[in-house]
């Protein structure tokens, strides 16, 4: 019973640790696997065991590690069934020639290199009993892996699936995968069997069963699949039926002298690619293999990573040697054949970046080596490390060579008419650009109608993006994977054309482009595609964070408090009419903007009309401001400044009067000033009074300019709309 609570135990600080630092990873732009691998190391002898060994000992025993070794053993198998799971055929369709030629030289390449770093290494971190032939292989496939799951969970994070860069690296990772998982048991069966020579036994059997297995196991699923499509969904009964075959796939893969992975990467490889029955079965297998299984596997490893081995310079040195030959030889083998192939120097930089990535696929061949006892445990901590690093450094590297302002240019698949309206579009300027991040398409129609109103006028041209950005959980989930990121996006664009079409009038339609992206962080990526589409104005639809009592907190405070561009918040009382406008104005840059605002929607609108509110304590000096915008709106054309009222309230309660004007109107324009019960440095410390209270729809603006002064920019913001109105005079 002493075992299994320590068991218990030891998976709760797992899966606990493994979650926290993951997201930890997530947040600087890493892939959720490279935390969850440092979190095992972590648990281990290189971190706890350093810092509290009594407490490690205590914790993790050596009794314990045999049971942690069996339920990682089971959660790589089901990983395996999930990577062969969502291997889709249709990767090796484009660019193959090209993609065989770039794999297999960015396999030879580093495998060449990590044949001559052997001559160095097997002396120093190995010994006589492990045949030079063995070490030289597994040392070959570490070099050249490439991990197809993080690879393809990089290229949907970044949105490079519908790209040339794309769907080459897609391909290129595939054909990669099956070469070195070959590979791999090529230099399994070696190390069983001390020689290539006394491996050809386990080489012929395994050919055997990958051939009645494509065959035979093929026109078996291919049964199961058809039954699938009868019923409509995956039932226990047939879900038993595919677990026992990975089992048993993994079994027989044991038994013939490779190692168990294979039988179910095999089997999920050959599963047919009915994309209903894939989705429903992968759903349905990796929650419970990737929150608590493969956690365990990386603190199997950890347990095993020792860096306190690399305790002198030289031993830094090798590792070096190990990381630089990783490197150099999978970018330069890329780049080389994909710049033969006729690739531009950019994307075969990229390419080159993208096939670095090794992550969680790297960690399995090296615990297999480990296991073998073909590696030292000094080589495997080399190469965890090295591992780590080549993961860890694809997408900045990726971002700095291909950035995303290039991405829309890389586009496989376009748009032609979409395409033609944004070069209209960029040919007439001036251009107003609003962008409006979308959670929910079915209840941000308010939302669309105000961005609508603010930016259209039939005279100057004026663009509005929806923006929806979809949010991958989980690192290795199916989501992640290309296929379904483009359904995804697919059915998002679906539910924005239905919003769109439910505005009216029906002629502002044409000038709404929706934006799908997906992210791993909206407010980032948000303030990203602002800078891009170089935008006028956000407009956000105000929420409620569920863990904060500040109202304008969570994202939207996020992007409210870094965006580069000018930002409005939007709290929708379902007012649909835009009669009466109310502007609360206390002098500052914020309150400008809402002003401006204030006058496109009565410059577009010829019945909407515009209260300035100036609330000012008793007995007030001589307020300049008040003739500035008085001589501001002298000069705005009769027709507009006929529906503009300044009305001044002495009050000592400026939050009071503001609340009390609210009520006779339809949307109030307030900055973000602490008189107003906002402030954009504590973004909510005073907002819920007004937020409340306020009887109309609120409209919270933050001006991103810090030099702008007062109304300085305001005539110039609205020269165009004057010019408007002064043609249309008969």
């Amino acid at each position: 019973m002493q075992t299994v609570v320590l068991v218990l135990s030891e998976v709760l600080i797992v899966i606990g640790l493994s979650r926290i630092v993951g997201l930890a990873f997530k947040w600087i732009k890493q892939p959720l696997v490279i935390g969850e691998i440092v979190a095992g190391i972590m648990l281990g002898p290189s971190l706890f065991g350093l810092l509290a060994p009594d407490l490690a000992a205590t914790l993790f025993p050596p009794m314990t590690v045999p049971f942690l070794n069996v339920l990682s053993q089971v959660g790589l198998i089901f990983f395996m069934f999930l990577i062969g799971l969502e291997l889709n055929p249709k990767y090796l369709k484009g660019n193959l020639d090209i993609a065989i030629l770039t794999s297999h030289v960015s396999i030879l390449m580093p495998f060449s290199l990590g044949t001559l770093l052997a001559l160095l290494l097997y002396p120093l971190v190995s010994n006589a009993s492990v045949p030079f032939t063995a070490f030289t292989l597994f040392l070959g496939a570490a070099m050249s892996i490439t991990a197809f799951p993080v690879l393809a969970r990089i290229i949907t994070e970044n949105n490079l699936q519908n790209t040339r860069l794309g769907t080459l690296a897609l391909t290129c990772a595939a054909v990669d995968d099956v070469t070195a998982w070959c590979l791999l048991a090529l230099a399994i069966a070696v190390a069983r069997e001390g020689s290539i020579i006394g491996a050809i036994p386990t080489i012929i059997e395994s050919l055997v069963y990958i051939g009645f297995m494509v065959t035979v196991g093929r026109w078996f699923l291919q049964r199961l699949a058809v039954y699938y499509r009868r019923i409509g969904r995956l039932n226990q009964f047939v879900l038993a039926l595919i677990y026992m075959g990975v089992v048993a796939s993994a079994l027989i893969t044991e038994l013939i002298g490779i190692h168990l992975i294979f039988g179910a990467f095999l089997l999920g490889a050959i599963m047919p690619k009915n994309a209903a029955l894939v989705r429903e079965l992968a759903v349905k297998t990796e929650d419970f293999v990737l929150i608590f299984l493969l956690p365990i596997f990386f603190a199997y490893s950890g347990l095993r990573t020792q860096i306190g081995l690399l305790n002198r310079p030289e031993l830094w040195l090798l590792c070096g040697a190990v990381l630089s030959v990783a490197i150099i030889g999978k970018y330069v083998g890329t780049y080389v054949a994909a710049r033969f192939s006729g690739i531009s120097k950019r994307e075969s930089s990229a390419l080159g970046w993208l096939m670095n990535t090794r992550g969680l696929t790297e960690l399995i061949v090296l615990n297999i080596g480990l296991e073998l006892g073909v590696i030292s445990p000094l080589l495997f901590t080399m190469l965890v490390i090295m591992a780590l690093v080549t993961t860890f450094m694809t997408s900045p590297l990726l971002e700095w060579t291909f950035p995303k302002h290039l991405i829309k240019l890389d586009v496989v698949d376009f748009d032609p008419e979409e395409e033609e309206d944004k070069d209209k579009i960029d040919r007439e300027k001036p251009s107003y650009k609003i962008l409006v991040p979308v959670s929910n398409p079915s209840t941000q129609k308010g939302l669309m109608q105000l961005a609508s109103a603010i930016a259209i006028n039939y005279q100057q041209n004026a663009v509005i993006h929806p923006l929806s950005l979809i949010e991958l959980d989980e690192d290795y989930a199916f989501e992640s994977t290309p296929d379904e990121a483009n359904r995804l996006i697919a059915q998002r664009h679906d539910d924005l054309e239905e919003l769109i079409f439910s505005l009216q009038p029906s002629t502002i339609r044409p000038y709404i482009h929706p934006i799908v992206r997906i992210s791993n962080n909206v407010a980032r990526e948000t303030s990203e595609i602002a800078v891009i589409e170089q935008v006028d104005l956000i407009l956000l639809g105000w929420h409620r964070p569920a863990f904060s009592k500040n109202r304008l907190g969570g994202r939207v405070g996020q992007i409210l408090a870094t965006s580069p561009a000018d930002v409005a918040v939007f709290i929708d009382r379902g007012r649909e009419r835009l009669e009466t406008l109310l502007v609360p104005y206390c002098a500052n840059i914020h309150d400008d903007l809402a002003i401006v605002l204030a006058l496109r929607l009565i410059v577009n609108h010829e019945t909407c009309r515009l209260v300035i509110l100036q609330v000012v304590k008793s007995n007030p000096a001589k307020n300049e401001l008040s003739y500035e915008l008085r001589n501001t709106i002298e000069q705005l054309p009769k027709s507009v400044s006929e529906r503009i009222e300044i009305r001044v309230v002495e009050t000592n309660e400026p939050i009071k009067a503001l609340v009390e004007a609210s009520e006779n109107v339809d949307l109030t324009i307030a900055g973000t000033s602490r008189t107003w019960g906002i402030e954009k440095q504590t973004l909510g410390r005073y907002t819920d009074e007004l937020a409340i209270q306020c009887r109309s729809s609120l409209l919270i603006t933050r001006r991103y300019s810090q030099v702008t002064s007062h109304l300085t920019s305001l005539l110039a913001d609205l020269s165009f709309e004057k010019s408007v109105v002064t043609s249309t005079k008969p």
